[in-house]
């Protein structure tokens, strides 16, 4: 999945994700990548490559799975009622805990920091989400710093973002 200069974006798809929260990053880091010199690849990618049906019934295909995905500069982790699901699953945890150690900028939108939260990403960091879920992501590490009022949060390697268009905002911050 690398390009000539070795920039890629992978933005992790699953059952149950907002489709604007996997659809709004996306479009924002295509259309840079028409724009700039770069030419960052960007994927989309679920657990082992098959079709997921997000949130609100759209069935997605997407270009690879999760051993096939290859070393990523930046993970985009959306949110969703699927996430749910996702906050318990060790083995996803674990995962995304390996994925974390070997890539260098990793985001969520929405409730996507709750599985971030739950995998031990955010011990200690700022983070926000979806505004109906602060309490949910103060429940799952007390150490996380929650933010209410920023649409994203800007940590170094770890940026999160709040509700739906919120991930819009933080694709276009970390391009910029």
């Amino acid at each position: 999945m690398a390009t000539g200069n070795g920039l890629s974006i992978g933005v992790y798809v699953f059952d149950g994700a907002e489709e604007l929260n996997v659809a709004g990053p996306f479009e924002v880091f295509t259309a840079w990548r028409e724009r700039s010199a770069l030419k960052p690849r960007v994927a989309t990618f679920s657990w082992d490559g098959r079709g997921v049906r997000l949130a609100q019934g759209l069935h997605m295909v997407p270009d690879r799975s999760a051993d096939d995905v290859g070393p990523l500069q930046l993970l985009v982790y959306p949110g969703g009622p699927g996430v749910q699901q996702l906050v318990g699953d060790r083995i996803h945890l674990e995962w995304l805990h390996a994925m974390r150690v070997q890539t260098p900028l990793l985001a969520s939108v929405c409730t996507g920091s709750l599985v971030l939260a739950a995998a031990g990403l955010l011990a200690g960091r700022p983070a926000t989400t979806h505004w109906d879920h602060y309490d949910e992501l103060a429940g799952i590490d007390p150490s996380i710093m929650v933010d209410t009022e920023t649409r994203y949060v800007d940590d170094g390697d770890v940026v999160t973002s709040a509700g739906v268009s919120a991930g819009i905002d933080m694709a276009l911050h970390l391009v910029e």
